[in-house]
């Protein structure tokens, strides 16, 4: 029972290491949590979600390791996707512009869920992510995470083994992303509702971040097709 224990939170440590960092989806979650409230912004998180659940599925079936063989397929995933945050920064720029105030609720809810469902598709950051730690994650083994700790390796080997490969691993990685795509709008909206300033400062900011991404995955993109 206590490996099956350990092996789920150290899935749910993935999965929050997967969800958790300074991005281009973490952007569009914050905007519209601040902006639309917290359903809009939990929708946004399982756009992002439902990709890794689609990537999941085509790492089993050996599909995303295409990617790696076909030379043209990365170059075109950033093109796409740097153009399509580029787009998306333009309407969290309006967002900045128009939004004085929290406003729980609003007509385009549902937008959230469809951008970052479509950046996902087209983030190679996330599907390099599937290629490299989801195909560990998924072949069947074990894992020592303390043995390759650096100096303490030798001594700390053999307290932390997780059993990749196990149904028991996914579910606490994608437990893991769950709680996050819940606590994290939760927490922005909160905040939004305490201070009026809020709103339009966190979709300024999350214009800034699409943008800057964007025109960071233009350059890649341009740079591996010269």
């Amino acid at each position: 029972m206590s490996s099956l224990i350990v092996t789920a939170l150290a899935g749910s440590v993935f999965g929050l290491a997967l969800a958790a960092p300074p991005g281009p989806m973490n952007a569009i979650i914050a905007e519209e949590s601040v902006v639309r409230g917290w359903a809009a912004g939990f929708r946004a998180g399982l756009g992002a979600m439902l990709a890794d659940a689609i990537f999941f599925v085509l790492t089993l079936a050996g599909i995303v390791a295409v990617i790696d063989r076909v030379p043209v397929v990365r170059p075109t995933l950033y093109l796409a996707g740097g153009c399509l945050m580029l787009y998306f920064a333009v309407g969290a720029l309006e967002e900045f512009r128009t939004a004085t105030s929290f406003t729980d609720g609003g007509q385009n809810a549902v937008s959230g869920f469809r951008k970052t469902f479509v950046l996902s598709l087209t983030n190679p950051y996330q599907i390099g992510f599937w290629l490299t730690v989801g195909v560990g994650l998924l072949e069947p083994g074990t894992l020592d995470v303390l043995a390759h700790a650096p100096a303490v390796g030798e001594a700390l080997s053999g307290t932390l083994v997780v059993q990749t490969g196990s149904p028991t691993l996914l579910l606490g990685f994608f437990a893991g992303i769950a709680c996050w795509v819940t606590v994290y709008p939760a927490a922005l909206a909160a905040a939004g509702r305490r201070v009026d300033a809020f709103a339009p400062v966190v979709a300024g900011l999350s214009a800034a971040v699409l943008a800057g991404f964007g025109l960071l995955f233009l350059a890649m993109g341009t740079l591996r097709i010269v």
